[in-house]
């Protein structure tokens, strides 16, 4: 494993700064391609964009947890203090502080943010900012007007279809479109898991769309080909990432039942415009900089063939 002082002279050696300067252009064959930066959940919101522009990716969903509280030199999924797992109430006194965070934060950190990723040629295309139920309404408010500090045009979330419920007057409000995350729980009527129920979010307004993720998709028993042709008008961005069928684990791409190249060559012999988002989520045996990297030469490869 590369530290950050390893990681940050091999990212400065390795990318010319014109490059950076003229803006990454991470198309191919028509099919624009990108990452979700939870891909690098392992790494701080500074290194995670330096692999950005090490591995050539040009577009950027945003995972809030990235530069939620400031902690732009922290890795999202590692613990803020280190040692035992904290309490019930020393969660919930860290979850008052992020609310507290969200509805304080002036909006010009965000757009700090954007410019950030504006220096270094990157395209941030939508903020994956997932309401639950724990988000009073004024949270849910809030990440409209971060998302538009952002300069995106989508919010994506992984939710419920009763918190979606929640957030469609605030939706119109704003005038922004949500895209529902799927993922594969069939057991829970309210998750975001079959055909039915991104057509029930659909119908509550014209702010909701789609994110569909092909590898829970696959994983729930379901036709990512077919679903895309049948609805890509409704579908805001794809997540790319390999599984098995009937709940299945995530798997190196290629090894699994996804079928990421047909989709691939679907988007490119249709001409749909729609991103193609890397979500790099098995267990690799390199960084996450080398292992995305690994995920869109097979991209490149699918789209060559």
């Amino acid at each position: 494993m590369i530290n950050r002082r390893q990681f940050g002279k091999f990212a400065l050696a390795s990318v010319p700064l014109a490059r950076a300067l003229a803006g990454i252009d991470s198309k191919i064959d028509g099919v624009q391609l990108g990452v979700q930066s939870y891909s690098f959940r392992d790494l701080s919101f500074n290194d995670a964009l330096q692999a950005m522009v090490t591995d050539g990716l040009g577009l950027c969903e945003l995972f809030a947890p990235h530069i939620e509280e400031g902690h732009l030199d922290q890795a999202p999924m590692m613990p803020r203090t280190p040692g035992a797992r904290p309490s019930a109430e020393a969660r919930m006194a860290a979850r008052e502080e992020l609310r507290k965070w969200r509805l304080s934060v002036p909006m010009s950190y965000f757009e700090g943010i954007k410019k950030r990723f504006d220096d270094d040629g990157i395209v941030l295309y939508a903020y994956n900012y997932s309401f639950n139920d724990s988000f009073t309404d004024d949270e849910i408010d809030r990440g409209f007007d971060m998302a538009k500090a952002l300069g995106v045009r989508f919010i994506t979330a992984s939710t419920t279809i009763p918190v979606a419920k929640r957030v469609v007057p605030f939706a119109e409000k704003h005038k922004m479109v949500v895209a529902m995350h799927g993922h594969s729980d069939l057991k829970d009527p309210n998750q975001f898991a079959k055909p039915e129920s991104f057509a029930e979010a659909e119908a509550m307004t014209k702010y909701f769309k789609t994110n569909l993720d092909i590898g829970h998709f696959t994983a729930a028993n379901f036709d990512a080909v077919d679903y895309i042709q049948k609805h890509h008008d409704e579908i805001v961005l794809l997540h790319l990432k390999d599984r098995k069928k009937n709940e299945g684990p995530n798997t190196i791409w290629g090894e699994g039942d996804t079928p990421i190249k047909q989709v691939l060559t679907l988007l490119k012999t249709k001409k749909y415009k729609i991103p193609a988002l890397i979500e790099y989520e098995y267990k690799g045996e390199a960084s996450s900089p080398v292992e995305v990297k690994k995920c869109l030469d097979y991209c490149e490869a699918a789209l060559k063939a």
